[in-house]
């Protein structure tokens, strides 16, 4: 237990930096750019798609879980509102007085106080919240229900795209970034860094899985709790076959994966940690970051013990 926490708290500090939170960032807003051009290009056809697909959503369940959809969508306009505000009045008055992983500290802790806050009034009021939104689909006529819902899946497709390739790119450079921290932190331990092949093809494998996955639970994501679960879980799954994959293979050489499923709980359990960062757009780019470098040192930890 002492070494999944110092994994946490290792990844959290790797994150802060400035080096790797520039990283980060500047692969979300290439990838994010890609997805929403292509998303322009195709956008009606999405959302044709998925007004088709909403027809044969009983009317009752297409409210309620438009509903609980946009109660969500509420809560994270209201966290990267916050964000906003507070960064703009804080990030000013402190910018000339600390160090940049100090302010990249800064950055991220706001964005994850203003998660919790609005997560935490969420957990109490989500009744009074849910209540309003159903009252209000209920006067709406049913073909402004299903545009609307339309247009919100058409973002979440966009947005898992964007996740998904996000982890793709992170393993695609993980021998490098690896590198890097194994070179700042522990100069003088040996690691592999020539699977990077093998990885890929597995990677790319992975994708293929998510996908068909995705496509076959769509309907599932319309009932409450069980669409929460399905997306933690797949997100969760993809991480974990990918990043932990990509990770071992640095730390071990060769993969072995008898060896890996004596650690199967902490390696879900880090990467369960990595996927709740998607809950929160912007900070969902150092998800896969965190993952990597928390397992990272988790499984060099477990092969010097």
């Amino acid at each position: 237990m002492q070494d999944f926490m110092d994994a946490v708290v290792f990844g959290f500090k790797g994150v802060f930096r400035a080096r790797t939170m520039k990283f980060a960032m500047t692969n979300g807003l290439v990838i994010s750019a890609v997805w929403i051009v292509i998303g322009m290009f195709f956008w009606d056809g999405i959302i044709s798609s998925t007004s088709s697909i909403l027809t044969f959503i009983p009317f009752s369940m297409l409210r309620s879980n438009g509903a609980w959809m946009l109660s969500a969508f509420l809560w994270l306009q209201l966290v990267l509102v916050t964000f906003a505000l507070l960064f703009s009045f804080l990030g000013n008055i402190i910018i000339e007085k600390i160090s940049r992983d100090k302010y990249a500290t800064l950055s991220i802790s706001i964005g994850l106080a203003s998660a919790v806050f609005w997560g935490v009034v969420w957990f109490f009021e989500h009744q009074l919240i849910y209540s309003k939104f159903l009252r209000l689909l209920t006067w709406l006529p049913f073909e402004t229900i299903e545009k609307g819902l339309a247009y919100l899946i058409g973002f979440y497709i966009i947005y898992t795209a964007i996740i998904v390739s996000m982890i793709f790119v992170t393993s695609m450079f993980s021998s490098k970034f690896l590198s890097e921290v194994k070179e700042r932190e522990f100069p003088y331990d040996a690691m592999h860094d020539e699977y990077e092949y093998n990885n890929m093809k597995k990677t790319l494998r992975d994708a293929g899985i998510f996908i068909g996955i995705s496509i076959v639970s769509f309907p599932l994501l319309f009932i409450p709790v069980i669409n929460f679960i399905i997306l933690v879980g797949l997100w969760t799954w993809m991480m974990k076959d990918t990043i932990a994959y990509d990770t071992a293979s640095f730390v071990f050489g060769t993969v072995e994966k008898e060896k890996l499923k004596e650690f199967k709980a902490s390696i879900w359990g880090l990467n369960l940690i990595g996927s709740l960062f998607n809950f929160i757009p912007v900070f969902n780019v150092f998800g896969p970051y965190f993952t990597e470098l928390a397992m990272f040192y988790y499984l060099k930890e477990k092969r010097d013990a």
